[in-house]
């Protein structure tokens, strides 16, 4: 079965502007194409984003957990897998995310604000555990990434 409609992914994008607040802004996926993933297994649409030295990391944040104000380590991929969480950026907006929710985290190199804030303040939502995978992208090539530039 063929579908000649490529899908589109939503992510949020936590991002330092040029003064070092940090940002979310809600970016698309688009460069899909229509491929086996091997052998005969049917097509299924991929998008290719990036090759790179990765870790993943499987983690699981406990009820009433509250990360707070910091950077992200590493530019990182963020998917909740189960349950809920929430980040607030610098500028003030605060997203809630759910099971199957992408965020990119690329807020290095903020700078503290007027309340010493810096980074994003992060935590659970909700009465369970959340639990996520990440993928922490390796080098500098990653740093500084504005919304608009993986597609």
């Amino acid at each position: 079965m063929t579908n000649n409609n490529p899908p589109k992914f939503t992510y949020w994008h936590v991002w330092t502007d040029d003064e070092g607040i940090s940002h979310q802004t809600q970016c698309e996926l688009t460069n899909f194409q229509q491929e086996s993933m091997s052998g005969d297994a049917a097509p299924q649409w991929n998008n290719r984003l990036l090759s790179a030295d990765a870790k993943i990391v499987f983690a699981e944040l406990p009820v009433g957990w509250v990360g707070e104000w910091h950077e992200n380590p590493q530019p990182q991929w963020i998917v909740p897998l189960s349950g809920k969480w929430f980040v607030e950026t610098m500028d003030g907006m605060r997203v809630e995310m759910g099971a199957g929710e992408i965020s990119f985290g690329g807020d290095q190199n903020t700078k503290p604000n007027e309340q010493g804030l810096q980074g994003h303040l992060s935590g659970t939502v909700g009465d369970e555990p959340c639990k996520m995978a990440i993928v922490q992208l390796e080098g500098d090539r990653w740093l500084g990434l504005h919304p608009g530039e993986f597609s």
